[in-house]
């Protein structure tokens, strides 16, 4: 996730944090059971997904705080069935839901001390990685989900340090997706990207870098995007769980 630090992937989440919070304070009950952008999903299920995984981040951080193992979620279905039985909460519950649970996770990011950023932890699917990934991949799940809730807050609002360096994750992920072998060329940036730089691409992209990451996130279409002969965009495969 680029050299940032954990101090300052905390910086870009408390402002995405606030942002987010500041956006659905006002949701009255009908706009929250109203379908999301996610297939299958209202806003209720994102915003529940969101303090859920508040909660698990939070259960991370203290597994690398104290040594002791935890866990993010029980499973992927225990996942599944908190978000669906409390999707259907009334607005100002479901609100309080996520301010709370990003307090909690914010505080528990404050206590960890340096050495704790470098400890291993494993998420519900399995992946070990340090410590110090659990801020960057909150601040995607804030910022990713914001655009989900469909309020009002596009994939251009995205912070061009996040959109820069979640770009390099994203293209780093296709390369196990040898059926998506593409070039990305942002044009505001200069910046390019391969999915596999020991071979040639089979698709060449051209576009602003928060169009090039909605489209390979499926939050996009890539009708901001040039492909090289004007041709059809492949479909993205899932890079990440929802």
């Amino acid at each position: 996730m680029g050299s940032v630090t954990p101090e300052g992937y905390l910086l870009q989440l408390r402002s995405a944090t606030a942002d987010l919070v500041g956006a659905i304070g006002g949701l009255p009950d009908a706009d929250v059971r109203a379908p999301s952008l996610l297939p299958g999903w209202t806003r209720g299920h994102v915003l529940t997904h969101l303090a859920r995984n508040a909660e698990g981040g939070t259960r991370l951080l203290n597994w690398a705080r104290t040594g002791v193992p935890s866990y993010e979620y029980h499973s992927v279905a225990a996942r599944a069935a908190a978000i669906e039985q409390g999707a259907g909460r009334p607005a100002a519950v479901l609100v309080e839901d996520v301010r709370s649970s990003a307090d909690g996770f914010s505080a528990a990011a404050d206590g960890m001390p340096a050495q704790a950023w470098q400890r291993a932890v494993r998420w519900t699917t399995g992946h070990e990685a340090d410590a110090a990934l659990i801020v960057p991949m909150r601040l995607g799940e804030v910022l990713i989900h914001h655009v989900d809730l469909d309020i009002g807050y596009r994939p251009q609002d995205w912070p061009a340090a996040f959109v820069s360096n979640y770009l390099d994750r994203a293209a780093t992920a296709l390369r196990n997706h040898p059926e998506l072998a593409v070039r990305m060329e942002a044009t505001d940036t200069g910046r390019v990207r391969e999915a596999d730089e020991m071979n040639p691409p089979a698709l060449v992209v051209a576009g602003p870098e928060y169009a090039l990451l909605a489209w390979l996130l499926r939050r996009s279409d890539g009708g901001q995007l040039t492909p090289e002969g004007n041709g059809p965009l492949p479909e993205v495969p899932p890079l990440y769980a929802t």
